[in-house]
């Protein structure tokens, strides 16, 4: 089974990766993998990309992601599952759904923040626009 999880920093996340490492645990008849995705949105950088250059701000997106993935691996790597990892800039729920669909990923998980549906009705989430561009199934995880 090819997991993803989508991983941003934050206590769902990780719980999301937890939630993987017991999945994985019941699972012990095929070869599994597991990947990370951290995603950035860069629409709000465009704008410094003209005072800054470009490669500034890829660097920095990079060093965000790599701070939120940490965690994740840590957890994974003392569980003793190997992972790959995946880092993306741009429209996050778009480049989560991107890379479940180019690597035929079985499964995609992700935490859910947990935030009101109010909240949820005015802003969105990431979780929920995942939940209706993907056709790979996904685990929501509080």
């Amino acid at each position: 089974m090819k997991i993803l999880i989508a991983v941003d920093g934050s206590k769902p996340a990780l719980h999301a990766v937890k939630q993987c490492i017991k999945l994985m645990s019941l699972m012990t008849a095929a070869p599994h993998s597991v990947t990370l995705v951290s995603v950035h949105d860069d629409a709000g950088l465009r704008h410094a990309q003209k005072y800054v250059g470009h490669g500034v701000v890829a660097d920095y997106l990079r060093e965000l992601s790599e701070k939120d993935l940490k965690p994740a691996q840590k957890l994974l790597d003392t569980a003793g599952l190997k992972h790959n990892m995946d880092i993306r800039t741009g429209h996050v729920a778009q480049e989560i759904v991107a890379c479940s669909k180019a690597g035929k990923f079985d499964l995609l998980i992700l935490g859910a923040k947990g935030r009101s549906a109010l909240v949820d009705m005015l802003l969105g989430s990431v979780a929920q626009r995942v939940l209706a561009m993907s056709t790979t199934p996904v685990l929501l995880v509080k």
